[in-house]
């Protein structure tokens, strides 16, 4: 199941709520969810996608969630409502946690993202020679 831009905006903005409000404290740009899909460049299309990032720029510290990315796992994955649920939930609760990591100045979440990742592409380059 596809659910739209707007009923993924509707579950993320019920979701958001059920977190105590203090882990969105300095978050001055908020969660936004975008229509994009962003592919991971670092794998072959279609095998990976950023679900969402936490950017700290010029423009403040928010939360950025890619529609279009869960919507492409989605089909791959043949999603029911409680995946898109769930999957949602984790991903804000993994940005989340890098935005209190960041706020405290630790990076634990970050270095096991880049050691996942590292450990993912010497994986697909394996299956790319096998």
């Amino acid at each position: 199941m596809i659910l739209s831009f707007h009923q993924t905006g509707e579950l993320l903005d019920e979701l958001a709520e059920a977190f105590p409000p203090q882990l969105f404290e300095g978050l001055n740009g908020g969660v936004n969810l975008l229509e994009d899909t962003v592919p991971d460049p670092d794998f072959p299309e279609g095998t990976l996608y950023i679900l969402g990032e936490y950017c700290e720029d010029c423009l403040g510290r928010y939360i950025n969630l890619y529609h279009g990315s869960f919507a492409a796992l989605a089909q791959q994955e043949k999603w029911t409502e409680e995946a898109w649920r769930t999957e949602l939930r984790i991903t804000l609760s993994h940005e989340l946690t890098h935005h209190m990591e960041r706020r405290g100045g630790l990076h634990g979440l970050e270095d096991r993202d880049e050691a996942e990742l590292a450990a993912w592409r010497a994986e697909c380059r394996k299956e790319n020679r096998d």
